[in-house]
């Protein structure tokens, strides 16, 4: 069965009142045994090569900031908002002077941008070029560290015409910051997801043919030559809205699906839990079809409507949304990567920080943000291992742990599945980590059983494997061994393993159009049928 292509609609912002909706290249989900996955996994997760330059800094979670709001606070407020909400990267769709100098000394790293209606002037002269880096950059970097720096926006959707001023315009600020000295700093462009073609399942996906020579091949050799992100603007709630039934709607908000409806690549047998993966994974397959390996992914947008129109936009609601940005900063924070490079999980910047009540279109437009322009939380997120992230840490903090009367044989098979089919994070324990000493099987099933139970959101039967595990308010954290339930991790969770239960508001807002999106992808599953199947060996 071949999968299906949507139309390719173009979402795109060229500026901060101007925005293109785009549409997914959809997809058919593809289904298999899930035994058969069990027993080819190992086999099938190294397809691709790690990217050489994926590793070198830590994944992070950011936010962006839209300015098209009738009541944004003042730069200064501003910066005291994200050092209270611990928010520690952020992506600007200028470079918004008031706002860089607010946050001098905040601990706020910023992408900054270059709007579309910039890229003539950048494109047609070096000069033009030197001139935004000193004016832009140079006067606030390093008190303000500028983290790289976005040119244009969705240029291919928003304003093809553009496009070839992009890769010049692009060349000009990189040489210009680097006769800065600060050849440091990243240059790329948004993308909207509409540029990859044919995206499930992803082992197919390539760009866009007929920019494939004068535009990407370019663009990946600039972005391979100067250590630089390929950035997406990736939307699932696109591809599921305009799908018409295509993508699960479990499957966009990073939901667990019951065996039977799990998605697999046909052609690796790779698995996808969620929408957003495979929208990566497309992408990656795209770059290697183009013989490039090294470039990383960074999303540069991603989000979730909390409200629109009852009629039109049914999805559009806060409990979608709490459950998109919850699941999606809880995947992140895992590092699990994708299923095609479990080794690197891109970073990304979540649309977006305010509602942006100006922006036009329809009502789901004004209402894309994590908080209202006056600081007050939109909806409530969630959140299991988001530490001080997006701060109000309300609800009480539970760990998963083995029940003091399982016997040795049955913890290990319940630890053997849920490091296997249960897809727990089981890092920790191997041999030379953090949480390997203990090394018995009653420590490492403890760890292993807790990483689950906060990955499934301490959903209810997530504690159980069989009846050896049991819940505790105690932390089990000891020495440098800190659980995944634990609260005690960086503010961004990068780096760490550790999880907690947290709430955390969130609001409305869009921006570009919000990308191409496609996909549907696979849960997490292979549940208690296999974990009986286990239990019983």
């Amino acid at each position: 069965m071949q999968p299906t292509c949507l139309p390719n609609t173009n979402n795109s912002r060229p500026n901060p009142t101007s925005k293109l909706k785009k549409n997914p290249m959809g997809a058919n989900p593809f289904t298999f045994l899930a035994l058969l996955h069990l027993l080819l996994f190992h086999s099938v997760i190294a397809v691709i090569p790690a990217a050489a330059n994926i590793g070198t800094a830590e994944p992070f979670i950011g936010v962006n900031i839209g300015t098209d709001l009738t009541d944004l606070l003042p730069p200064a407020d501003l910066a005291t908002f994200l050092k209270a909400q611990q928010i520690k990267h952020v992506r600007l769709y200028d470079a918004d002077p008031g706002i860089l100098s607010a946050l001098a000394g905040a601990g706020v790293s910023v992408a900054v941008g270059v709007p579309n209606n910039q890229l003539l002037a950048l494109g047609s002269s070096p000069a033009t070029a030197d001139a935004w880096v000193a004016r832009h950059v140079l006067p606030f970097h390093p008190a303000t560290p500028i983290s790289a720096v976005a040119v244009g926006d969705e240029v291919p959707a928003a304003l093809p015409s553009a496009l070839p001023l992009l890769l010049p315009a692009l060349r000009s600020l990189s040489a210009a910051l680097a006769a800065a000295n600060l050849s440091s700093i990243p240059v790329s462009t948004p993308l909207p997801f509409s540029v990859v073609l044919d995206p499930f399942p992803p082992s197919q996906a390539y760009f866009n043919q007929t920019l494939a020579n004068s535009f990407f091949l370019p663009l990946l050799r600039f972005l391979a030559d100067t250590a630089s992100p390929l950035m997406l603007n990736l939307y699932p709630y696109y591809a599921f809205v305009q799908s018409r039934g295509a993508v699960p709607l479990d499957n966009a908000l990073f939901k667990p699906l019951s065996p039977s409806l799990e998605e697999i690549d046909p052609n690796t047998l790779l698995h996808y839990t969620n929408v957003l993966d495979a929208m990566v994974d497309a992408a990656y397959v795209s770059m290697r079809n183009l013989n490039f390996t090294g470039v990383p992914v960074l999303i540069t947008e991603t989000g979730w409507p909390h409200n629109g129109s009852r009629r039109d936009e049914p999805y559009a609601t806060a409990n979608y949304a709490s459950t998109y940005t919850s699941n999606l900063i809880r995947h992140m924070l895992d590092r699990r990567g994708t299923p095609l490079r479990p080794e690197a999980t891109p970073s990304v910047y979540i649309y977006e920080l305010f509602d942006e009540d100006l922006r036009p279109g329809p009502l789901s437009e004004a209402h894309w943000g994590l908080f209202y322009g006056n600081g007050t939380p939109a909806y409530l997120l969630n959140v299991a291992g988001a530490g001080g992230f997006l701060a109000n840490d309300t609800t009480n903090r539970t760990y998963c742990v083995a029940a003091e009367e399982a016997d040795r044989r049955s913890l290990q098979a319940a630890l053997d599945w849920a490091c296997g089919p249960g897809r727990a994070n089981c890092s920790e324990i191997q041999p030379g980590e953090s949480c390997y000493q203990p090394n018995d099987v009653r420590s490492h099933a403890s760890y292993a059983f807790d990483s689950y139970y906060q990955m499934q959101g301490k959903a209810a039967g997530s504690c159980f494997f069989q009846g050896v595990a049991m819940i505790t308010t105690t932390d089990p954290s000891h020495g440098k061994c800190i659980f995944p339930g634990s609260k005690q991790r960086s503010a961004t969770g990068a780096g760490t393993n550790k999880a907690e239960s947290s709430k955390a508001v969130v609001s409305p807002t869009s921006r570009l159009g919000k990308g191409r999106l496609y996909e549907h992808i696979v849960p997490m599953i292979l549940n208690s049928i296999l974990l009986v199947v286990c239990v019983s060996i």
